[in-house]
């Protein structure tokens, strides 16, 4: 794996003069912080070499370098989820090429379903913890030991600090934040009745099919991560609906801007 990570750190360098410090993975419905991005360079994922290719309509699949808030950034517009077939180690991988291009912190978002009975669709919740419910972990498997330890401490999982500014950042612009626990599953369906109280029991606040598998990749490199989620849709008894991927899709659209801002503010002032 080392070796395609290098092969796909020197292509990229080939292609762009620019030097990340700041590494942004941008969920369903949630790629209009793209546009808040001075582009330098787009690279389409197919013409990456190793890189998955996205599948998932709402993802676009294209790596972009550029500057936002003062800051270097690379920015992948469409993620690659389990549930798409691809291993847990093909999920994380543009992780691991984002650390060896220089990135200093990660960025994520995410669309998910609320199993808070506090939350309301539209809610933007704050990750400060979560739960690996994944068929696996993308570190079994032999060690890298120039990557990161073979037992990685998890204690921390979400930078405390960034989630303070973050927060203090909502409360400067009037942006309503929850902030609670993100429990990971392989998708592609959403959940039955009883499988959001199953969630909710364990202590998780919302659900989702990502994010876990790349924060649990970035922490073994000693990565700091923000992970920031729009509730889609509820998990709560009582207000279950029927939901399509259109309806997350167009939920998360509408609550992106003030995800944006947050985002936004937080990597000019890190």
């Amino acid at each position: 794996m080392l070796e395609k990570i290098k092969e796909t750190v020197a292509y990229l360098e080939s292609r762009t003069n620019v030097k990340p410090t700041i590494g942004i993975i941008l969920g369903t419905g949630l790629g209009g912080l793209v546009k808040e991005i001075n582009a330098i360079d787009v690279i389409p994922y197919e013409e990456i070499p190793n890189f998955p290719v996205s599948t998932v309509e709402g993802h676009s699949g294209k790596l972009i370098f550029g500057e936002l808030g003062g800051k270097h950034v690379i920015a992948m517009q469409g993620r690659f989820h389990y549930y798409e077939g691809y291993s847990l180690q093909e999920v994380t991988f543009p992780v691991r090429v984002m650390k060896l291009l220089g990135i200093e912190r990660l960025f994520v978002s995410n669309a998910s379903g609320g199993v808070n009975p506090d939350f309301e669709v539209g809610e933007i919740m704050i990750m400060n913890d979560h739960i690996n419910l994944f068929p696996g972990n993308p570190l079994i498997g032999k060690n890298i030991d120039e990557l990161g330890p073979r037992f990685p401490d998890m204690s921390v999982p979400y930078d405390p600090s960034m989630i303070d500014l973050a927060l203090h950042i909502a409360k400067e612009n009037s942006i309503k934040v929850s902030v609670g626990c993100y429990a990971g599953l392989t998708g592609p369906t959403l959940e039955t009745p009883a499988e959001y109280g199953y969630v909710r029991a364990i202590g998780a606040d919302a659900v989702g099919m990502s994010t876990v598998p790349e924060v649990i990749v970035a922490r073994h490199m000693q990565i700091p991560c923000f992970a920031i989620s729009i509730i889609t849709d509820l998990g709560v008894p009582g207000k279950i609906q029927n939901v399509t991927h259109q309806d997350v899709v167009e939920v998360a659209s509408r609550q992106e801007p003030k995800m944006t801002q947050i985002m936004k503010e937080l990597i000019a002032r890190i």
